[in-house]
């Protein structure tokens, strides 16, 4: 995977992180920052396509009660 593909990958990883927080009912990303406990500079670094940790990966997926696998499903 060269760096092109790579980062194409991140921003469609970021847009499902904001897909998934548009669909729990959140229009501000500051908001869920605040009711889950996460800086709002970090969540916003998730959705812009920011390279993270897988840690950071599993913490989305707990918070929104799906599996990686479930996360990953439609990110090609």
């Amino acid at each position: 995977m060269d760096a092109l593909e790579k980062d194409e990958m991140l921003k469609k990883i970021g847009m499902r992180v904001k897909e998934l927080r548009v669909k729990a009912g959140y229009n501000s990303h500051e908001q869920f920052a605040f009711d889950n406990n996460i800086q709002p500079k970090q969540m916003w670094r998730w959705e812009s396509g920011y390279d993270f940790k897988v840690s950071s990966l599993i913490r989305i997926a707990n918070i929104h009660k799906i599996t990686l696998e479930e996360f990953l499903k439609d990110i090609k």
